[in-house]
């Protein structure tokens, strides 16, 4: 068993290792949604306990409407202990200033409270349709700026469908397929134009992940404006897509007379 500090010099030594290239990376993406992927981050016995660790979906949150189909989890003490050490591993103090470094961004931030973030647990028929992730952290003090995402599903394949997709020319245009690839982390930038999904999960296997989002006083781009989570149809889904911008629009409509909204948003990590 690895202890959370070893975990953070383990994620710190496969960035250091990866550097260049990442940086290459990041800033051949970043004028429309600046993204890295780094394999192999971690040993791979270890990454087994990870998913071994995982509970089971109906020990989630279970999250099904016309925008997603999903399980969550973000009361980490109700877990396996290795699932928390992990995911704030993420949360490290070296790890954020290397990532940060990578992409370019000052003064990032992790978040404590897992708001929106924590594992994530995506069966048979799972989907995220395209969305935008919202602009702020729970008491819209700062900007959500860099969304990270670490899979942890053995022997995972593309034609299993779950994947990460980017639409860096928006949801009318065709999209990035990022494969939800085991021992594999991703990050991404998040700001008005970030417009990314989940394909549907074809296969019997769970996608297994662990959510991190880091966050900043400062937005990253002059066109950023405060939005709630706002969800779009798929290419072909013209009636979803309609319904999807009523809905995201009358939501935006409340958060601007409630500004942290008109109940409190339960995802987040209450110690």
């Amino acid at each position: 068993m690895r202890t959370r500090k070893q975990l953070e010099e383990l994620i710190l030594s496969s960035l250091s290792q990866n550097t260049q290239r990442l940086k290459e990376q990041f800033e051949n993406s970043k004028d429309e949604i600046g993204y890295f992927v780094l394999d192999d981050l971690l040993p791979e016995d270890f990454v087994t306990e990870i998913y071994n660790a995982f509970p089971k979906s109906k020990e989630l949150v279970k999250k099904q409407n016309f925008r997603e189909y999903k399980y969550v989890g973000y009361q980490m003490d109700t877990f396996n202990p290795v699932l928390e050490d992990v995911l704030y591993a993420f949360q490290g103090e070296t790890v954020v200033k290397a990532i940060a470094e990578i992409c370019s961004i000052e003064n990032v931030l992790p978040d404590a409270s897992l708001y929106a973030g924590g594992i994530s647990l995506m069966e048979k028929e799972n989907f995220l349709n395209p969305h935008l992730d919202n602009s702020h952290d729970k008491d819209r003090n700062l900007w959500r700026v860099l969304n990270l995402l670490y899979y942890v599903t053995p022997d995972w394949k593309l034609a299993d469908g779950g994947n990460l997709e980017l639409w860096p020319e928006g949801v009318k245009n065709d999209a990035i397929t990022i494969e939800s690839k085991y021992n594999r982390l991703v990050v991404m930038t998040t700001h008005q134009r970030s417009w990314h999904s989940v394909s549907k999960v074809e296969s019997d296997k769970a996608r297994c992940c662990i959510s991190n989002y880091y966050f900043s006083e400062n937005s990253l781009s002059i066109e950023d404006e405060f939005h709630v989570t706002t969800f779009r149809g798929r290419p072909k889904e013209k009636l979803k897509g309609l319904i999807l911008r009523s809905d995201s629009f009358l939501r935006g409509a409340l958060r601007k007379v409630f500004k942290k909204g008109v109940v409190e948003n339960k995802h987040q990590y209450k110690k």
